[in-house]
């Protein structure tokens, strides 16, 4: 099948390895040395699917009309990365893997009449190099749209990328978005900090601010009147009860979720931004759970103080001392 992807960084590289490695015929956009390098040497890809050099098509935007198409940008570019491909995507299958809230509305906004779909990726990727990517924690990723059960094209597109990588149609895809947004909560503070994630959910006062930021995220679902889709072992259920312990209890869960992240430094895709020296996605991440609580009627110091504190490091271009970060989170 022809494949089109729109961002060949770290999952974007990840899964056009992979369909390329699985027999697809892959092409895929990508700017600067990014571009050069795939260009060059095609994408290199190690760690947890195993060692794959593949060659691809690499261009600023689409050169052919493919079949399906997987947009792959950070939130913040995947506005001008589809109106740029617009002509050569509008009325095919499109599949946004993004973090965030809103990547399939923008989707459907600038493409109507084209069918939309979402993946929720947990696949950890580092992308430090441009052309290189090692993925440091291997996941099931999961697609859907809307809110209601997984329709008969969900399945075939999961079916068909699941020949690469592992993809599960899902239903109740807005809910899951909300779970998703809470896993992503462990990104701000090891960008902010310049640490790897698996030591900032080690240390106890770091792991707690992780945590008062997953809790506000769930806090603020609830008074959004969303019902959390399932995802990694996460539910409605689950994060609620969450949401209602003290903080001493409730940071258990991101402690476990840095230790199912195994040894190899996670950097987060917030951090591996500012390494670059590229704008991070935190204003789609805390700063969506900002926005949904203002909507709410309601406040969340803590996401809004790491969103400032995410953007502080941005224009310093260096990280922050840990008793900067502690003392600017509200009590």
């Amino acid at each position: 099948m022809r494949i089109g992807i729109i961002g060949a960084g770290a999952l974007g590289g990840t899964f056009a390895a992979l369909l390329a490695r699985a027999g697809h015929e892959v092409e895929v956009t990508a700017r600067g040395a990014g571009l050069e390098a795939i260009r060059a040497g095609g994408i290199r890809l190690s760690g947890g699917y195993g060692e794959a050099a593949v060659e691809v098509a690499a261009n600023p935007r689409l050169t052919r009309r493919p079949e399906l198409v997987l947009v792959c940008t950070k939130a913040q570019d995947a506005e001008a990365a589809i109106t740029a491909n617009a002509q050569s995507i509008e009325g095919l299958p499109t599949v946004v893997v993004q973090n965030g809230l809103d990547g399939v509305a923008t989707a459907e906004r600038l493409l109507p009449g084209t069918p939309c779909f979402g993946v929720l990726s947990i696949i950890a990727a580092n992308y430090t190099e441009p052309g290189v990517v090692r993925v440091t924690t291997t996941a099931t990723s999961y697609l859907g749209r809307g809110e209601g059960p997984a329709d008969a094209e969900s399945r075939r597109i999961a079916a068909l990328l699941s020949d690469a990588v592992p993809v599960t149609a899902i239903g109740n895809f807005r809910g899951a978005q909300w779970s998703k947004l809470v896993v992503n909560m462990v990104n701000a503070v090891p960008a902010i900090l310049g640490r790897p994630v698996q030591d900032v959910l080690r240390h106890g006062p770091t792991r707690r601010v992780v945590a008062r930021s997953m809790r506000e995220t769930v806090r603020v679902g609830v008074a959004r009147g969303v019902r959390f889709g399932a995802l990694q072992g996460l539910g409605d259920r689950r994060l609620r009860c969450f949401a209602a312990l003290p903080v001493v209890l409730g940071q258990v869960l991101p402690w476990l979720m840095g230790v199912r992240m195994g040894q190899v430094p996670n950097l987060g895709s917030t951090q591996q931004s500012l390494r670059r020296g590229q704008p991070t996605e935190v204003d789609y991440l805390n700063g969506a759970v900002v926005r949904e609580a203002g909507a709410a009627g309601l406040a969340a110091p803590v996401n809004a103080a790491l969103v400032e504190l995410v953007h502080r490091v941005e224009r310093a271009g260096a990280p922050l001392d840990e008793r900067e970060l502690l003392a600017a989170i509200p009590s």
